[in-house]
């Protein structure tokens, strides 16, 4: 591999970088300017599929694979175009036509992004390599061999939404009567009906795993599986969790959002020594603050204007010793200090501010943005390297990391008035009820400040799922905590366990 490969796409704005994370934050309108607006194709961008035999060890595993950039193409109906999708999956050999095996599909959010940020950062036979030194430049980001990829127990087939990558809406269609989550969604059921039957895998064992708004996607999907018994659907693993994202949203009103929030304040305050740490493990400070906020905290904030001056004092010096944000500032603004604010506070004294999608990045506050968009630089740097390098001459100039319909407003999530309610989690007990095998996995970055350890366990613990088949999962690092070492490591350990039916002992 050569260094001047990792700069195919040095290009790309960073927002558009960005847009492959759904963010917990206000929407706001994206300059046109920064918008990609591919147009359809009279002819594909891929003008075959290419396949190329691999092998590597993966979960102690070794595997001969076959490794493959390939065209599917899809006619939904009901008002949505016909597209040429393109994916990258990875099939273990001897398994064409199999029906044993698991299939795994894999895809990021957005709305809309291409599904190189799972590929590169976790997933695929080789990830980027994430310097411990968070303040280390791009050049010291590499491409390695990446054994904890769950090759071993599952194929691996990445979706790439039509507008994203190299998958384009047939030639005349209309991009724009797939921008909802409903629409979105049946295009992947389309997706991956089609590539189960090109790859004669039509009974295979299927599992999805998407991250941020891809756990929309991966929901809706579900139950749309689960209304036609389409596939043999064994299971959906929400990486960064939006589904809740009604209930943990930081509008200043909707108090629950605070109590969210905590514990990712506490664990970034945590890490950078910002709070007292004598005495007790980063597990126990976690827990404490967030028993904390489900009693004391959440009970201030829902008295309002009635609080007592002696009870606010007492709760604003509580939660300065949890996030290190002073007490006095929280006093300020009666306790409900939003996930931007403390951002921006916690080290302004410094003159930083910490990343968005991950809180353990710092940069200049006079800069503001997101310091830890340097990962998405990364991964997508990556990405033209390996693919360039495992597949050949590619046309990555036409590759779109991530399309942006205009901004959120732009999209069809579902509901169209105040008493309207975004039922994602009722469309994976859907796939509940129609699978007795089926089981859901939900894993969170600490250090995540769009998708929260505490949103994720507000959605389980307010579902109705069957607890015995769902579990969760944390991990130190971001929205993509799989860029720290441990955190891959164990994503991956816990997809295993997860497609092995809990089984810790394998198959």
């Amino acid at each position: 591999m050569t260094i001047t490969a990792w700069r195919l796409f040095s290009g790309i704005s960073a927002l558009s970088l960005l847009a492959g994370c759904v963010s917990a934050q206000p929407a706001v309108p994206v300059p046109e300017a920064a918008l990609v607006a591919p147009a359809a194709q009279a002819a594909p961008l891929i003008a075959a599929d290419i396949t190329v035999p691999g092998r590597g060890v993966f979960g102690g595993v070794e595997v001969a694979y076959t490794a493959a950039l390939e065209r599917v193409s899809i006619a939904p109906g009901s008002d949505l175009p016909p597209a040429e999708l393109v994916t990258q999956s990875y099939v273990a050999q001897g398994q064409e036509g199999g029906n044993e095996r698991p299939v795994l599909f894999i895809f990021n959010g957005g709305p809309i992004s291409a599904s190189l940020w799972l590929q590169m950062g976790a997933l695929g036979p080789q990830r980027v390599f994430a310097p411990e030194d968070l303040s280390a430049p791009l050049e010291d980001y590499r491409l390695v061999a990446n054994p904890y990829s769950p090759l071993d127990v599952a194929d691996l087939v990445f979706f790439d939404p039509a507008s994203t990558g190299f998958s384009r809406v047939a030639d005349g269609g209309d991009p724009s009567k797939y921008f909802s989550v409903s629409a979105d969604a049946a295009q992947f059921v389309a997706f991956a009906e089609a590539w189960l039957e090109k790859h004669d895998r039509a009974g295979a064992p299927v599992f999805i795993l998407g991250e941020s708004y891809g756990t929309h996607r991966a929901a809706e999907a579900a139950g749309q599986i689960a209304g036609d018994g389409s596939m043999n659907l064994q299971g959906v693993f929400l990486m960064g969790q939006a589904v809740n994202i009604i209930e943990y949203s930081q509008r200043k009103q909707n108090i629950l959002s605070y109590i969210a929030s905590l514990p990712t304040l506490a664990a970034i305050a945590w890490d950078v020594s910002k709070v007292d740490q004598q005495g007790r493990s980063f597990e126990a400070f976690i827990a404490e603050a967030t028993a904390f906020g489900e009693a004391e905290y959440l009970g201030a904030l829902f008295k309002g204007q009635r609080i007592s001056p002696e009870e606010l004092s007492r709760v604003a010096a509580k939660l300065e010793a949890y996030t290190g944000i002073p007490a006095a500032y929280y006093e300020e603004n009666r306790l409900r200090i939003s996930k931007e604010q403390f951002r921006v506070e916690l080290l302004k004294g410094q003159e930083l501010i910490l990343g968005r999608s991950d809180g353990r990045y710092t940069g200049p506050l006079s800069e503001g943005g997101d310091p830890s968009g340097i990962l998405q630089q990364a991964y997508n740097d990556g990405f033209a390297a390996y693919s360039k390098e495992t597949f050949g001459d590619l046309p990555l100039a036409e590759y779109v990391p991530s399309f942006s319909p205009g901004n959120f407003d732009a999209w069809g999530w579902g509901a169209a008035s105040p008493f309207g309610h975004f039922a994602y989690a009722e469309r994976l007990q859907a796939a509940f009820d129609a699978y007795p095998e089926f089981r859901v996995f939900v894993g969170t970055g600490y250090h995540d400040t769009m998708t929260t350890v505490g949103a994720a366990d507000y959605l389980i613990d307010q579902s109705d799922w069957p607890k015995d088949r769902v579990r969760s999962g944390k991990y130190v690092g971001g929205h993509m905590a799989y860029s720290v070492e441990g955190s891959a490591e164990a994503f991956g350990n816990d997809i295993r366990l997860w497609i092995r039916g809990w089984n810790d002992a394998g198959n």
